[in-house]
């Protein structure tokens, strides 16, 4: 079994080879940097002796467009500018050793700059992150003008060297300056030599990036059926009875097959379960008061007022297209413009997020390798959990927590680490801490909770973080064996493409020759919701009208019918009232006739009967008048 000596010792040796390995890079840079500075020395002396033979006339010059530095900033030109002398590392301090151990690493890293030690840079020491550790997550952050966007642009394009595909957030816009060399200065050299870094002017190769096209870059646009209830809800602003009544709605269309493509989709639904014709439908999935629902749709309405119209639809942007490399092997950066974040952070920070989560929905498990597959900072990171719902707050987490196993990392970048909820915060293996400042009580609270977010060191955080300068920053990560490194005050090194916004003329060669643009430029109007809400509404308005219109004619034929029985019953009535007078009237004429027969029956008798009577007389009595 191996002592705590021999540990001790095999330590040593290691840290020893490292020292000599270290040596020897810096000496080849020493070496480099000697080579160039005579070049330059001898240049110099040539260019002196032409000024010699042919005086300078800066008139000429300024004719031609041509512009003379200074003497003083003659090393201005310089596209690229070697290493200064490292330190002596068998002269650094017991701590600096530590450093020097904790951030070797066996496998590909990215250095992102120079150990600071008694305030001054040490050259020789690098910084670097594993580039197998980095989908274990990151965090940067500091006070505004600490120098966060240019350590962004830094993983950027270190990242994009070593064949990794990157994703960034350009809130300012200064990061299209991607596209374009660095430009040296007097100040830039001087920080680039001091700190031991080899400098070189290069561009990357950068795809733009808008959302629903405002701006330049290709549209980024998704349905709102993709962008699902959950996202939609925190960019509403809705509270969690809300939210669960605009579940219900996305629940109802996607039983009735209507697609939710853009935000009149969703207000065609809304207004159609809250109707007459839609009440029956809306009992049915559990019933929504009409009262939430009318907030929803002013919701909706009031997002459609502010533009958020042009950020849903067709073609629906397919998050695998910011996973590609160059024929060189370079990842591609791309940057998504996000200039008017201030004006509705909530849909702007959301956006993204759906973005992350698409990413986690399509790629498959990749499981640890080499480097990341993706590497997603998320610029602004506190507007993504300014009032978010504890439900929308636990499926960043969740997002988190499982897309490392996708191979994809992701850097939030902000202010302080409080801005992070404490359950995503535990999941980012890396931290670089630009300077806070602590002026308020309220910055004093939140440098104590940000120096508890580090390991423990024999540093005095409290009081280096305030203290830092622009581009240094506090650093720690995790190492191969995914440890906590040794906390290190770190210089930043400066990036190699330009430091600000691109000029138009690149950010127009850029869009000309887009991989991507031709395929989401125009927008798509496919049959959707609006359309089939509208058709049903029309054909339920003519089946109530053709209903209504049967149910009028039955009521008229029942009518008739009545009318006709009332007639026929009239006319029985009459008949048999004419009959019965015809028969009252044949008794009447039979009585009148039997009495007429009577009467001369009476009358012939009755004659008859004077006649016998007279003859009889006549007889008794012998007389007769003749």
């Amino acid at each position: 079994m191996t002592s705590q000596a021999e540990i001790a010792k095999l330590k040593a040796a290691a840290l020893a080879a490292q020292a000599e390995a270290a040596a020897a890079k810096a000496a080849a840079a020493q070496a480099a940097f000697e080579a160039a500075q005579l070049e330059m020395e001898a240049s110099q002396d040539v260019e002196a002796a032409q000024g010699a033979e042919a005086p300078h006339n800066a008139d000429t010059d300024a004719a031609q467009g041509i512009m003379t530095p200074p003497d003083t900033a003659k090393s201005a030109d310089l596209s690229a500018v070697s290493a200064t002398t490292p330190v002596e590392l068998e002269s650094v301090s017991g701590y600096a050793q530590e450093v020097i151990s904790g951030y070797a690493s066996k496998g590909q890293a990215l250095t992102i700059g120079t150990y600071i030690e008694d305030g001054q840079p040490q050259p020789g020491i690098e910084i670097a992150l594993p580039l197998a550790m980095l989908n274990r997550h990151g965090l940067v952050a500091g006070a505004t003008g600490t120098g966060k966007t240019r350590t962004l642009q830094l993983l950027a394009e270190g990242l994009s060297d070593a064949g990794v595909p990157v994703f960034i957030t350009d809130i300012k816009g200064d990061l299209t300056g991607l596209l374009e060399p660095g430009t040296a200065s007097e100040k830039l050299i001087a920080r680039v030599k001091s700190q031991g870094q080899t400098w070189n002017a290069r561009n990357f190769p950068t795809e733009l990036y808008t959302l629903g096209g405002e701006g330049k870059g290709t549209p980024i646009r998704t349905t709102v059926s993709d962008f699902g209830p959950l996202l939609l809800s925190k960019v509403l602003g809705l509270n969690d009875t809300q939210e669960s009544a605009l579940s219900l709605i996305f629940h109802w269309a996607d039983q009735e097959r209507l697609a939710l493509i853009d935000l009149n989709d969703l207000r065609a639904v809304d207004s159609y379960l809250t109707s007459d014709e839609g009440k029956t439908e809306l009992s049915a999935i559990g019933g929504i008061a009409s009262s939430t629902a009318g907030v929803i749709l002013r919701e909706v309405a009031e997002l459609q007022a502010q533009g958020a119209e042009s950020f849903f639809g067709e073609p629906a942007f397919n998050a695998t297209e910011f996973i590609r490399t160059n024929f060189d092997g370079q990842g591609i950066i791309s940057a998504l413009e996000l200039p008017d974040v201030q004006s509705r952070p909530a849909l702007f920070s959301t956006f993204v997020m759906w973005l992350l989560a698409e990413l986690f929905e399509v790629l498959p498990e990749q499981g640890d390798s080499d480097k990341p597959k993706l590497v997603f900072f998320f610029d602004e990171a506190h507007l993504l959990f300014s009032g978010a719902s504890k439900e929308f707050t636990n499926q960043v987490i969740q997002t988190v927590r499982l897309i490392r196993s996708k191979g994809v990392g992701i850097f939030f970048v902000t202010q302080t680490p409080k801005d992070v909820p404490a359950d995503v915060l535990g999941q980012l293996g890396a931290k670089i801490q630009h300077a806070l400042r602590a002026h308020t009580p309220n910055d004093v609270k939140a440098l104590k909770e940000t120096v508890k977010t580090f390991p423990t060191s024999p540093l005095d955080l409290h009081e280096i973080l305030p203290n830092l300068g622009t581009g240094e920053a506090i650093v720690t990560i995790l190492d191969d064996h995914g440890r906590p490194s040794p906390v290190a005050p770190t210089r930043i090194w400066a990036p190699a493409a330009e430091m600000g916004v691109a000029s138009n003329q690149a950010i127009d060669v850029a869009l000309a020759q887009s991989y991507s643009m031709e395929k989401y430029l125009h927008p798509v109007d496919p049959e959707s919701a609006f359309e089939l809400i509208n058709a049903r509404i029309e054909a339920e308005k003519l089946a109530k009208e053709a209903q209504a219109a049967a149910k009028a004619e039955a009521t008229e034929q029942e009518r008739l019918a009545r009318e006709l029985e009332k007639q026929i019953a009239a006319e029985e009535r009459a008949r048999e009232k004419e009959l019965e007078k015809i028969r009252r009237q044949a008794e009447k004429d039979a009585q009148r006739q039997a009495k007429r027969r009577d009467s001369m029956f009476d009358t012939v008798i009755k004659t008859a009967g004077r006649t016998l009577a007279r003859e009889i007389t006549r007889g008794l009595f012998g007389t007769r008048r003749r």
